[in-house]
């Protein structure tokens, strides 16, 4: 039901659509309310409101100091840019790639935090928000309106700021679960009718070899994920190559952070059920979408989906209610002894913690959970191995060792947990590349006495 046929509807729905009405401004009216020194809360992904990020930006000489919260946004974002450091300040829960030079010239800054503890931040008032920019579909009958493909990351944090400007955008899918607001919570409207961003999963400079790898990686994974399993899956190639081999599988489940394309043909074809989950049985739980048109439309009031706040769907105590949990994360690189980095090269910040520990913890304490880190076993040029014997000078431990279970390359599988130093060593060396297993060897005989 669109907004116009809405209008015409019964006299119970006209205190909300006379309000609605009444809130209707150009997104240039609408940023005037933002000051300097504001603190704002930007819907991130690929539902990142762009019209009213531009229309702020282009008021900059009325403002300055002005801090932009957010996870990574996909599109541009002009407040990064040179020469923007007077006006905004970008300060990111998780570096995306067009934020990534203004972080480490110092003209944005990084929060290092776990995904569930980002809505945390603002639920507990450690960040008050002036102003939450938002995405959100069109009303329904009753005044609601979704915040669609990104919910988990922009829910509580809006509930939280004094002031509201949602852009209503006609082709803004209607997901499902805790997923709402209100027209009555809104205080400014603008009203838009444009295509979303999308973050197709295909990585461009991927080389036939190293699709080769992702597969070889890929198929490891598989052959750990029984049926009946919940598994939580990013974006990128080594997921994508995961997905390839679980067609045989029976009534598998999804708890994770991010839906995207990639999970669709396996939920058509019922090997993605839901049914032998012990957690929202029947029901893929999510907090928000990367991907293409085909996933927007496909989560469009779907009901098997529940979308929720990040601070729920990320929580470990909550993931780790799914039996036969499995966790599959990607990694920099990791150490002789189980530590992985994953969030910057060396002192050089390169995205953030995400939602890696969640899950890894989660599916640890899981019933049969499964939690795993996955990456090629050396750079695409061979250059540099990924198993490493030390991390680089200044890298972040993401993940402990103490929380490392499976390490997969294309090479194998090294299974850490319980296992001493010296057991450790051999496994990764086992599945590092062969052009770095006698300089890690060596390696070892020296440090570890192996």
């Amino acid at each position: 039901m669109t907004i116009e046929q809405i209008r015409q509807n019964t006299q119970q729905t006209a205190a909300w659509i006379k309000r609605y009405n009444s809130h209707l401004v150009s997104a240039e009216e609408a940023v005037k309310v933002i000051k300097s020194g504001d603190k704002i809360v930007v819907q991130p992904g690929c539902a990142a409101p762009l019209e009213l990020i531009n229309a702020m930006v282009d008021r900059r000489e009325e403002l300055e100091n002005v801090e932009l919260y957010h996870i990574l946004v996909v599109g541009d974002l002009p407040y990064t840019k040179p020469g923007m450091e007077k006006y905004f300040r970008h300060k990111a829960f998780f570096i995306g790639a067009n934020a990534r030079q203004a972080v480490n010239e110092g003209r944005a800054d990084f929060i290092p935090i776990f995904l569930h503890e980002v809505t945390l931040l603002f639920k507990r008032g450690v960040i008050v928000p002036d102003v939450a920019l938002i995405h959100v579909s069109p009303p329904d009958e009753h005044g609601f309106c979704s915040y669609g493909i990104d919910v988990g990351n922009i829910k509580t944090p809006a509930e939280k700021a004094k002031c509201v400007i949602a852009q209503v955008n006609k082709q803004m899918p209607r997901a499902l679960g805790n997923s709402f607001i209100h027209v009555n919570k809104l205080d400014y409207i603008v009203e838009v009718d444009e295509p979303l961003k999308e973050l197709p999963q295909i990585d461009p400079d991927a080389t036939p070899e190293m699709i080769e790898i992702y597969d070889k990686i890929g198929s490891h994974i598989a052959e750990l994920i029984e049926d009946g399993s919940t598994l939580q899956m990013g974006i990128g190639a080594i997921p994508d190559a995961v997905l390839k081999y679980l067609h045989h599988k029976k009534d598998l489940g999804i708890h994770t952070e991010m839906f995207s394309d990639g999970l669709i043909d396996l939920i058509e074809e019922g090997v993605v059920n839901g049914e032998k989950k012990t957690l929202h049985a029947g029901k893929l739980i999510a907090g928000f979408v990367l991907g293409t048109r085909r996933a927007y439309n496909f989560i469009n009031n779907n009901p098997i989906f529940e979308f929720h706040p990040q601070e729920y769907v990320n929580d470990p105590f909550i993931i780790s209610k799914n039996d036969k949990m499995v966790a599959i994360n990607s990694a920099i690189e990791v150490d002789l002894t189980g530590q992985v980095c994953s969030d910057s090269i060396g002192t050089r910040f390169f995205s953030g913690i995400g939602g890696q520990v969640d899950f890894v913890r989660g599916a640890a304490h899981s019933e049969g959970g499964k939690p795993i880190i996955a990456l090629p076993a050396a750079t695409k040029d061979l250059k540099f191995s990924k198993i490493v014997s030390t991390l680089r000078p200044g890298a972040g431990v993401v993940t402990s060792r103490g929380d490392v279970h499976y390490v997969v390359t294309e090479y194998g599988v090294a299974n850490l947990y319980g296992k001493t130093i010296q057991e450790r060593v051999r496994a990764l060396i086992s599945i590092a590349h062969p052009n770095f297993r006698e300089e890690l060897t060596n390696y070892a005989k020296t440090t570890f006495k192996i």
